[in-house]
């Protein structure tokens, strides 16, 4: 079999219509949004200032970490079951089995969340038309985007997320000259660094820092959207590299900078939940109609969301399918290259998922949100063990590290070190109060919940490689490797 051959059977019958900008943005519209927008001030509020700034720090070093690993693995095999698909094939069926029903709850959980807040972020400007009319109108608009084309897909992520990009540029570009003493604001001097000396380096201590991580590692989740995108790519051995690069340095620079910004020009007590920290900002600053150019922002923030979720989720059960564990119908595709069928059933699992906030928000819900809030740690875990096995095998079975067209560098300390630092931010969460957490789909509502929830499913997937209704691995179909007896 060639190479072109290997890569066809790899993506599944997909149409490969994503360029690299669109991956780019995919992935930063994935990761800029509520997280960023809404609970970047607490974690202000509870870390403070420098704190703040130190956390983020962390979490852009752990995202680092994760898309090296994903780099090696998706320009190597370009799926669409991306991460799902490597655990499968390096570590069990059961392993990739668990992954791809956690992503898919994931997603499915905050699909419905972000119609409705959409829904209620239009009452500001239309207070007379139903919240439940606009819910719909853009429940609509984001299932047809999914279904007619990935390049009309594709397409409305770029537009959705450049509305993030700016924002955040504009944001850093004023709150810099802000801090520098350039713009015509209270003072009439630089503002300086006062705000991370005021009440001390750490004035709340250190572990608030930790505790903080889980909401943080939320703000970051996202970025693995480049691997699932990756079997939709043209020529992704080209064109994954450089978006993974581009996306790690532009999240780093936008969200530390972002939050330096935040914890320079908010006090610590002012920084919460109430509003946007952005809109305290500008209005701080003088710019006019702040309130209604962020409600637009996190409306567009709250369908790119939608948008690249239902993506996801779609392609997961694709996945399950074509991997043999769900029917057949949900990896068909339409003409136009869609999984019709998976994306319906998402869809609906949004729709479930908003109805149980409704009638059952202590039980059912809590257990939804408690166990989506661990899966983004799993899912990152998983594509670091799963590089780990993948370059092992790769070599063992005559393969030349060299030819990889993209490879980790430091193997084997980064993908260990990214398995390390995954269980930080949920193990430092559960000494958090549930009070302290804020209500948003940004992170759980419950990080005890969290653990005594997902942490029993999770462990049970160390035995369903063993059960038989899963099957066996999945071959590897790498080229230079494929051919190899022995190869997984």
């Amino acid at each position: 079999m060639s190479l072109q051959e290997q890569q066809t059977d790899l993506r599944g019958g997909f149409k490969q219509e994503m360029q690299t900008r669109h991956i780019v943005m995919l992935a930063l519209g994935g990761v800029i949004g509520t997280g960023l927008f809404l609970t970047s001030g607490y974690t202000v509020n509870q870390a403070g200032p420098l704190g703040a700034v130190i956390a983020y720090i962390i979490g852009a070093l752990m995202v680092y970490l994760v898309m090296m690993c994903l780099g090696e693995l998706a320009v190597q095999m370009p799926e669409t079951g991306s991460f799902s698909t490597y655990a499968t094939r390096f570590l069990g069926p059961g392993t990739g089995y668990t992954v791809a029903w956690l992503y898919w709850l994931t997603w499915t959980v905050a699909i419905g969340s972000e119609f409705t807040a959409a829904g209620i972020l239009m009452a500001r400007w239309f207070p007379d038309t139903p919240v439940w009319i606009w819910s719909a109108l853009f429940a609509m608009v984001v299932f047809l985007s999914n279904v007619v084309s990935v390049r009309l897909f594709a397409e409305t992520e770029f537009w959705l997320s450049l509305v993030k990009v700016i924002t955040v540029l504009v944001f850093l570009a004023v709150g810099g000259g802000a801090i520098l003493g350039l713009l015509n604001i209270d003072q009439a001097h630089s503002i300086g660094l006062s705000n991370f000396t005021r009440e001390g380096l750490f004035p709340t201590g250190f572990m608030p820092i930790a505790m903080t991580l889980l909401a943080v590692a939320f703000a970051f989740s996202g970025t693995e959207l480049i691997g699932i995108a990756a079997g939709e790519t043209r020529d992704p051995q080209r064109n994954v590299p450089r978006a993974i690069r581009t996306t790690v340095l532009r999240l780093a620079i936008f969200f530390v900078g972002t939050i330096f910004v935040l914890a320079t020009l908010l006090p610590r007590e002012q920084a919460g939940l109430v509003e946007s920290p952005f809109v305290t900002v500008f209005t701080y600053i003088g710019i006019p109609y702040s309130a209604d150019i962020m409600n637009f922002v996190i409306i567009s923030a709250l369908l790119s969301a939608a948008n690249s979720g239902l993506y996801a989720a779609s392609r997961m059960l694709w996945t399950l399918s074509d991997q043999g564990h769900l029917p057949k119908q949900f990896s068909a595709l339409t003409r136009m290259g869609t999984p019709l069928n998976a994306i319906i059933v998402s869809m609906a699992g949004g729709a479930a998922s908003l109805l149980s906030s409704v009638f059952a928000p202590d039980t059912i819900y809590l257990a939804l949100v408690s166990i989506s809030g661990l899966a983004v740690v799993v899912v990152w875990m998983s594509i670091a063990a799963s590089q780990i096995a993948f370059r092992r095998h790769f070599v063992a079975n005559g393969g030349d590290v060299r030819d990889l067209k993209f490879r980790v560098r430091g193997y084997p300390w980064v993908p260990l070190g990214r398995c390390c630092a995954a269980p930080w931010p949920v193990s430092a969460s559960v000494s958090t109060p549930s009070s302290a957490w804020p209500c948003t789909s940004a992170c759980p509502s419950s990080p005890g919940a969290t653990w005594c929830i997902t942490l029993p499913a999770v462990a049970a997937s160390g035995a369903c490689p063993w059960q038989p209704w899963l099957g066996p691995p999945m071959p590897c179909r790498v080229d230079g490797c494929a051919r190899r007896p022995g190869c997984p």
